[in-house]
C-alpha cells in the first residue's frame, strides 16, 4: 500500500477536525482525485455526472479509498460493495456548506433569533438532493461527528466540519426523518467523551432511552390562534396548572396520549370555567419525578406522551375550545446526566466552569452561563420556539429567584459576588430582560409569568422603566401567608389578621397571578384540603371560602390540577387524580363552586378588569378581628361596575351585619359559599339585600363568602 499523508491518518482514527479538506472531490496534479472513507466496503468506485465509472483504490486496510473522476466532472456518486451487497449513494462530502456567511456572523454575535431554523437537524435539498443538515455548536471539541441509524453509529463515517466560532456541520444525503441520532465528540484533550444528544432535537427517544430523532418541524400543523387579548391585564385570567402525566391515566396506570388529552382536557378546563391551560415543563426530561424541571431536550415536547405533530394538536384543541395555554419554562439550571448539555464539547459550555457559580446546592443541577453569547442565544431562541412553532400563548419561567441571585440558597463563602461586589447576577439580569423583550416585541399579545420569591422591584414592569419585563409575576407571599392563616384554628385567627391584610400592602407593586400551585400539595406539605383545620364539614366550609377569598381578591389566579376537586392526598407524579372523589357530595360540592367562580369571575368586569389596578380595590371592613370577617369592594372601568366581597373565616353566623357601600337600591347575591349547591349549610340573604342609609345589613354565613353586585 502506498505511503499516507498524516492527513489521511487522521481520517482513518477518527480525529480530522475538517475532514472536507481531504475527502470528496480534489483537484490534484491536473486530475480530479476523489478520496472516501467507506470501513468494511469491500470495493469502490465513483460515478461521473455522465455515468462514466472511476475504481477508487483501496489505499488502507481501515477503508479509505482513492482513484480519480475523469476530468470536467464535478458531481459524482459512490458505488460500493459491503460483503454481497451493491450500494449505490451520495458521498457526504462532495456538498457545499450548509451555515451561509450571515448566519455565522449572527451565531457568532449571539443575535440569531431563529437558532432553530438552523441549528439540529433539518430534511433539506443540496444540489438537487434530499438529505438531513446537521448542525451543531461545539467550539472546544477536536472532533464531532454525527453517528445514527444511517451509519452503523460508526464516529469515522461522518466528521463534521466547523465553521465560524465552533458550529459544525455536514449534510448526510442518505439520512432521513426518523432517524436516530447523536453527537460523537473528541473533547479538547482527545479524549472521547460520552454520546451526545442534539441541543435542538425537536423530538426525541421515549426514556430511559435518549437518542435524538429527525423531525421535520418546518412542517409542523400550526396551531389556531388563542382568543385575542386572553392575556391582558384588563381580562379575566384564571389558570388551571396540569401535570400532563398524572391529571387522569387509562388501563393500568398508563399515560394519556396528546391526542387523548386533546380530546378531554380542553372540554374540561373550558366547562370548568378557567381561561388558561398552564403546562408543567413538556420539554424532553430523563427522570420522571423531576416532573420536566430538569429538562436536557428545550426543542423536544416530551416523547412520554406523543409526538411533536400531537403535542402541536394539544395546542390547537385548547385554542378551539378558547383556552389561553401557557408552558413552565426551565432556563435557569439543566441535569448534569452525560447525554445532555453538561461538559458538552468536553468543557464548561453551557454551564459555568467554578462550582460556586456552576451548580445548583439545592437540586444537585447545572447553572447557565448567561455570560456566554451562545448560551444565552440558546435560550431566548428557545423561548421564541415554542412561540411561535406551538403557537403557545406565555411561558412561566420557573426559578427566577435563584437566577437572579448569586448567593442564592448558598452559604457564606460559596459563592462569587459579581464585578461590583454585589450579590446580583448581572448576567442573569441581562439575559431575562433579553428574554422579555425579544418575546413581546415578536409576539406582543402572548405573555411572560415570573415564579419570583424574594422583593426584588418591578419584575412585572418594562425594560425601558427598569424592570425586569416580565407581563406577571406569581405572588409568593400571598400565597404563603394566606396558607398560613387558614391552616390556623378559627379561634386562633383574630391574632394574625394581619396575614390577611397585609398582601393589600403590595399588591398592586406587580401584575400579580396568586398561585396555589404544584409546590404546595407535595413534599409533606399536603393537599389543600389537607391543610384546613375542624371536622369534616369545617374543613370543607374552610376550603370553600378560602378559594373564593382568592377569586374576590386582586391579581389573576392559578389552581393546580386536583385543587378544584378537594383532592384529599398529597399530589402523585405517578398516579391520576382521585377522580372517584367526586362521587362524594363535598367533594363535588367544591367542583361546582370553583365552577362558578371562574363563571362569576369572567361575568363580572369588577372582579378582573383592574385585577392589577390600586384604583380597582376598595377595603370596606379591615379592623373586626375578633369575628374573622374581611369586606371589600371590587371595581371595574365603568362606575357602576361593582362587586362587593364579603368572607367570614369563623364558624359562626353574623346577623345584620353592616357594611358601607357606595351605591344605594338593590344589591344581587350573586354567589355563597355556603350554598347547599356546595355542601354548605344554606345561610344567606335570599338572594338579594337593599342599602340603607349607605349600608348593607347582612347575614354572613359561617366560614364562607358572598359576593354582591348592585342592580344596574
Amino acid at each position: 500500500m502506498p505511503k499516507l499523508p498524516a492527513e489521511a491518518y487522521a481520517i482513518i482514527e477518527g480525529r480530522h477536525s475538517d475532514p472536507f479538506h481531504y475527502l470528496g472531490l480534489h483537484p490534484e496534479g491536473g486530475r480530479s482525485v476523489v478520496r472516501a472513507f467507506l470501513p468494511e466496503a469491500v470495493n469502490v468506485e465513483a460515478v461521473g455526472e455522465h455515468g462514466e465509472v472511476a475504481p477508487l483504490d483501496r489505499v488502507h486496510d481501515s477503508g479509505l479509498f482513492i482513484g480519480a473522476l475523469p476530468n470536467g466532472s464535478k458531481h459524482y456518486q459512490l458505488r460500493a460493495k459491503f460483503g454481497n451487497d451493491v450500494v449505490e449513494f451520495e458521498d457526504a462530502y462532495r456538498f457545499p456548506p450548509i451555515l451561509t456567511d450571515f448566519d455565522l456572523y449572527l451565531l457568532g454575535e449571539g443575535t440569531h433569533q431563529r437558532l432553530y431554523d438552523k441549528l439540529g437537524a433539518h430534511p433539506m435539498q443540496l444540489d438537487g438532493v434530499d438529505g438531513i443538515g446537521f448542525v451543531v455548536l461545539a467550539p472546544n471539541a477536536r472532533r464531532v461527528s454525527v453517528v445514527g441509524d444511517f451509519n452503523f453509529w460508526d464516529g469515522r463515517r461522518h466528521p463534521m466540519r466547523v465553521r465560524g466560532s465552533g458550529y459544525w456541520e455536514l449534510f448526510i444525503p442518505h439520512a432521513k426523518t426518523g432517524d436516530h441520532y447523536k453527537f460523537e465528540i473528541i473533547g479538547p484533550h482527545g479524549h472521547l467523551i460520552p454520546l451526545k444528544s442534539d441541543p435542538l432535537a425537536f423530538a426525541s427517544e421515549v426514556r430511559p432511552k435518549t437518542a435524538s430523532i429527525v423531525f421535520d418541524e418546518a412542517h409542523l400543523p400550526r396551531p389556531r390562534p388563542a382568543p385575542d387579548g386572553i392575556n391582558s391585564l384588563s381580562a379575566p385570567m384564571s389558570i388551571y396548572e396540569v401535570h400532563l402525566g398524572s391529571w387522569r391515566r387509562k388501563n393500568d396506570n398508563e399515560w394519556l396520549t396528546y391526542r387523548e388529552l386533546a380530546e378531554q382536557l380542553p372540554a374540561y378546563a373550558r366547562d370548568m370555567g378557567f381561561t388558561h391551560l398552564e403546562f408543567l415543563p413538556v420539554s424532553e426530561h430523563p427522570f420522571d419525578g423531576s416532573w420536566g424541571y430538569q429538562p436536557t431536550g428545550l426543542y423536544a415536547p416530551t416523547s412520554r406522551f406523543g409526538t411533536p405533530d400531537e403535542f402541536a394538536t394539544l395546542v390547537d384543541a385548547c385554542h378551539r375550545e378558547g383556552i389561553g395555554v401557557l408552558l413552565d419554562w426551565v432556563p435557569g439550571h439543566f441535569p448534569d446526566d452525560p447525554h445532555g448539555l453538561g461538559h458538552f464539547d468536553g468543557t464548561s459550555l453551557y454551564e459555568h466552569a467554578n462550582p460556586l457559580q456552576g451548580r445548583h446546592l439545592d437540586w444537585g443541577t447545572l447553572i447557565y452561563n448567561y455570560g456566554r453569547t451562545e448560551v444565552t442565544n440558546f435560550l431566548v431562541s428557545n423561548a421564541l420556539f415554542w412561540l411561535e412553532r406551538y403557537a403557545i400563548d406565555g411561558l412561566r419561567v420557573d426559578a427566577v429567584a435563584s437566577m437572579l441571585y448569586l448567593d442564592y440558597s448558598r452559604p457564606p463563602g460559596a459563592w462569587i459576588p459579581n464585578q461590583y461586589g454585589g450579590r446580583e447576577n448581572i448576567e442573569a439580569i441581562d439575559f431575562l430582560r433579553r428574554f422579555n423583550t425579544e418575546v413581546f416585541a415578536r409576539f406582543p399579545q402572548a405573555t411572560t409569568a415570573a415564579e419570583e420569591s424574594t422583593a426584588w422591584p418591578q419584575v412585572s414592569r418594562p425594560v425601558e422603566f427598569g424592570g425586569l419585563g416580565f407581563g406577571y409575576k406569581w405572588n409568593m407571599g400571598w400565597m404563603h401567608d394566606t396558607l398560613s392563616y387558614i391552616s390556623k384554628d378559627p379561634i386562633y385567627r383574630k391574632h394574625h389578621h394581619g396575614e390577611i391584610l397585609f398582601g393589600l400592602h403590595y399588591a398592586f407593586s406587580e401584575n400579580f397571578i396568586l398561585p396555589l400551585s404544584h409546590d404546595e400539595v407535595v413534599h409533606g406539605k399536603r393537599s389543600i384540603l389537607g391543610r384546613m383545620p375542624g371536622d369534616e364539614w369545617q374543613r370543607f366550609a374552610n376550603l370553600r371560602a378560602y378559594y373564593s377569598f382568592m377569586f374576590g381578591h386582586p391579581g389573576k389566579k392559578l389552581l393546580f390540577m386536583g385543587a378544584e376537586i378537594a383532592q384529599s392526598r398529597e399530589w402523585n407524579h405517578d398516579q391520576s387524580l382521585d377522580w372517584h372523589l367526586l362521587e362524594y357530595k363535598y367533594h363535588s360540592g367544591v367542583q361546582a363552586l370553583i365552577r362558578d367562580l371562574n363563571r362569576l369571575y369572567r361575568a363580572v368586569p369588577a372582579l378582573h378588569q383592574m385585577d392589577c389596578d390600586q384604583a380597582g380595590f376598595e377595603w370596606l371592613v379591615t379592623d373586626d378581628a375578633n369575628r374573622n370577617v374581611f369586606a371589600w369592594l371590587r371595581k371595574g372601568f365603568d362606575e357602576h361596575a361593582r362587586c362587593l366581597v364579603i368572607v367570614n373565616f369563623s364558624p359562626n353566623v353574623y346577623q345584620n351585619y353592616r357594611v358601607p357601600v357606595p351605591l344605594g337600591g338593590k344589591w344581587k347575591e350573586v354567589l355563597n359559599s355556603d350554598s347547599a349547591h356546595y355542601g354548605g349549610s344554606n345561610v344567606g340573604n335570599i338572594g338579594e339585600v337593599h342599602a340603607e342609609d349607605g349600608e348593607l345589613r347582612l347575614t354572613i354565613p359561617p366560614l364562607a363568602a358572598i359576593f354582591l353586585v348592585p342592580e344596574s
